[in-house]
């Protein structure tokens, strides 16, 4: 597994997005502060002092180069990298302006966790060392009850799963799928629905495996604990028995 090494400030107001971001960057072993809001952001920069924002362009009450300019004022030493839809040169220039990096969406979670590494690696001179220049999560994450159902117990502040009684070690889009079957009880829920809320997939191909890929992950992690937990809606979707 990769190791991270930082505080990373995420700043989308879209709460599955932000959701997904966290699991990848926490499962590598960054500490993540979450906020939807530029007013919230603000408050969190102050109150803590991440290494890096990863900042949303377009917020509800706000634009996203706007604060990282308030931000970089505060915090001259805060690496800033910018999430956008919109990819033309005009918007590409303004973000790297006076930001470190820019990711387009739709985006691949790999892909963010290689450039916040990056970019701290260019930033932040402790990078290297394992020594952390964020808040303690202890004081800024609080601690949530586990997902349970059946057998199944999802640790939504470590991010770990047992399964009746055993540890299960899953990947963040694993944890981020099951987590989401949890959360929908025993619903079937449809594959065009997980591609949205755990993949951030608008539209996709028909012909895409990649749920039927997962799914085929989390049977073969979780069944030799037990009986078979997922089910399928053949045509429809998945769901937990």
């Amino acid at each position: 597994m990769t190791t991270g090494s930082g505080t990373v400030l995420v700043v989308e107001d879209e709460e599955s997005i932000a959701d997904v971001l966290a699991i990848a960057l926490r499962y590598h072993r960054f500490e993540v502060l979450i906020a939807g809001t530029v007013r919230e952001a603000l408050t969190l920069a102050e109150r803590t002092r991440p290494d890096v924002a990863l900042l949303d362009v377009m917020l509800p009450d706000g634009d996203g180069r706007a604060l990282g300019h308030e931000l970089r004022e505060r915090r001259p030493d805060l690496a800033l990298v910018f999430l956008t839809a919109r990819d033309s040169p005009a918007e590409i220039v303004g973000a790297l302006g006076f930001g470190d990096d820019y990711i387009t969406k739709p985006f691949n979670i790999d892909e963010v966790v290689a450039r916040i590494t990056a970019v701290l690696r260019r930033t932040l001179p402790h990078a290297r060392t394992g020594s952390r220049g964020g808040t303690p999560m202890a004081d800024v994450l609080p601690q949530r009850p586990p997902l349970r159902y059946g057998d199944l117990e999802l640790d939504e502040t470590t991010y770990s799963v047992r399964r009746a009684g055993h540890t299960v070690e899953l990947t963040p889009t694993e944890y981020a799928l099951l987590r989401f079957l949890v959360r929908n009880g025993g619903r079937i829920v449809p594959k065009e629905q997980l591609l949205r809320h755990v993949w951030q997939y608008e539209h996709t191909p028909p012909e895409s495996t990649v749920v039927e890929t997962y799914i085929s992950y989390l049977r073969r992690k979780l069944d030799t604990l037990g009986p078979p937990v997922i089910t399928t809606r053949r045509g429809v979707g998945y769901g937990l028995a």
